[in-house]
């Protein structure tokens, strides 16, 4: 009973292995194929990049001071022109009061001096006042308006020093670092805020020394995400120097990106064409995959279909790299679904 039930299996395998070569070499009904073209492939670097803001600064203090309001934190949102610090400005408004006050002195020395000018002026036509006394009388009118201009502009200074105790965000932005809390005294270039922009955002690339003279010539390149979104650029600015490290060349290229779903330090894929030749090339649904082989269904001359297996390349625009396995002009399937055959082929 158990050689009846070997030669049974056999029997039915030989019966599905015959009936799977017939199927194999029958005709192909009506099948979608296309043929096996020629066409340049352009041959690119592919490297990582870094995105970064544009805008990203650290705000410093430009005054003496003592924090008295610090309004935001690390990962807020801050508008252009909205308060980030404040410092006491008790010292800083005593001085603009000062200021003030030797410049309304200045100005009425100055208005003395002017109505003494015209007196002598008036009496020098008369031939009353010598002329020593008319150059005395000018030189004290000079010297008058020019200790109004240094008053005027201790006010500015003044004045400036005071609008230095309240520090302002230059752009819409986010906060990253807060370098000071509230009561600490500061000094001029005392780090207080750290932050950037999502507004503007750039793409930076080191590119190899061999293909940075190419880079240059072209000036293209392709930066996508690791989910296969393609990003759009503008223009790229080389740097004029490699780095003596690596010996690599830095570009910059800006960035659009509407949705804001980028931000500064991620990792983005650059791609810049090297290299141009021709290739042989077949639609992505023309591709079969079974595990790590790789195939295509080929009509012969009776129409019939026979899987053929393939080494490939690239992969780009709807279209696959065909580097063996197949000769231009030649007849693919382009339906390559799965069917009874290709499951029990994978088996």
């Amino acid at each position: 009973m158990k050689r009846m039930g070997n030669r049974g299996t056999d029997l039915a395998r030989r019966g599905l292995l015959l009936g799977l070569a017939l199927w194999l070499v029958a005709p192909a009904q009506a099948q979608d194929w296309v043929a096996v073209e020629r066409a340049p492939l352009v041959e690119r670097l592919r490297l990582d990049g870094v995105i970064e803001a544009v805008q990203q600064a650290t705000i410093s203090a430009q005054t003496t001071g003592t924090i008295v309001e610090l309004p935001f934190d690390v990962n807020d949102v801050v508008d252009e022109g909205e308060l980030i610090a404040r410092l006491e400005d008790s010292e800083q408004r005593s001085r603009l009061d000062q200021a003030e006050a030797n410049r309304l002195e200045a100005e009425s020395g100055v208005q003395d001096a002017e109505q003494q000018f015209e007196r002598i002026s008036n009496l020098r036509e008369r031939g009353v006042a010598t002329q020593a006394e008319f150059d005395q009388a000018r030189n004290a009118l000079n010297a008058a308006r020019a200790r109004l201009v240094r008053a005027e502009a201790a006010v500015d200074e003044a004045q400036e020093q005071l609008d230095y105790t309240r520090i302002v965000a230059p752009y819409n932005g986010i906060v990253t670092e807060r370098h000071v809390e509230l009561g600490e005294a500061v000094a001029p270039g005392t780090p207080l805020l750290s932050g950037f922009s999502l507004e503007a955002l750039r793409v930076v690339v080191s590119i190899p020394q061999q293909y940075a003279q190419l880079a240059r010539q072209t000036r293209q390149a392709e930066v996508s995400l690791n989910d296969g979104r393609v990003l759009e650029t503008g223009d790229m600015t080389f740097f004029p120097y490699a780095d003596p490290t690596t010996h690599s060349f830095v570009v910059r290229m800006s960035l659009a990106e509407p949705n804001g779903t980028l931000f500064p330090g991620m990792l983005v894929q650059v791609r810049v064409p090297v290299d141009e030749r021709e290739a042989l090339w077949i639609p992505t649904e023309s591709l079969v995959r079974r595990g790590e082989l790789r195939g295509a269904y080929v009509l012969d001359e009776q129409n019939r279909r026979r899987l053929r297996q393939l080494r490939i390349g690239v992969t780009e625009n709807g279209r696959v790299e065909v580097l063996s396995g197949l000769s231009e002009g030649e007849r693919v399937v382009v339906d390559s679904a799965p069917d009874a055959f290709d499951a029990e082929w994978m088996q």
